[in-house]
């Protein structure tokens, strides 16, 4: 099977959600869920004033563009391509370009890395990164979804628990 990779849709400027919203929709009916994975519309917070008033908003990071995680061939192209309110993809004539992992980056978006661990509750650990370095603790919890773990450590004479990130624990030996 083919990897799947960002690609950006030219949309008018304003359809952004309503895109996105019919490009869902269409992947649902036709159940392609495995060949397009994500649509985003990349959105980032900013502060206006207003009457004096500071008040933050969202607002589109890329106005007429939407962003679309797929296995690129005929049917993913003829989805996206021929949804209401896309001009097209980015890239020269009829060929989308997928975006590079340094353009991802900028963006903000990540492939989501799994990582496996054998630690479990009860387990002593070391954290290795983060404000809790050189910490030793015990296990508490584990959430395979969030890829953390919940560690008791002490602090002020008491034990505390604190979230830590698979990447940052060790078991100790």
């Amino acid at each position: 099977m083919e990897d799947a990779h960002w690609y950006v849709a030219h949309t008018y400027s304003g359809y952004e959600n309503k895109v996105k919203a019919n490009i869902d929709k269409t992947v649902e009916n036709r159940h392609l869920e495995d060949q397009i994975l994500e649509v985003r519309v990349p959105m980032q917070e900013v502060t206006e004033m207003k009457n004096g008033a500071k008040k933050k908003v969202s607002r589109k990071l890329f106005p007429g563009y939407v962003l679309v995680n797929m296995i690129m061939n005929e049917d993913t192209w003829y989805v996206v391509r021929n949804t209401r309110g896309v001009t097209g993809f980015v890239g020269p004539g009829s060929d989308p370009v997928p975006l590079t992992e340094d353009e991802m980056k900028a963006l903000g978006i990540r492939d989501e890395v799994q990582i496996q661990i054998d630690i479990a509750e009860g387990d002593a650990v070391t954290i290795t990164g983060g404000v809790w370095k050189d910490t030793e603790g015990v296990v508490t919890a584990v959430n395979e979804g969030k890829q953390t773990v919940t560690v008791g450590v002490e602090m002020f004479g008491r034990e505390t628990p604190v979230e830590i990130g698979f990447e940052d624990v060790e078991k100790l030996k």
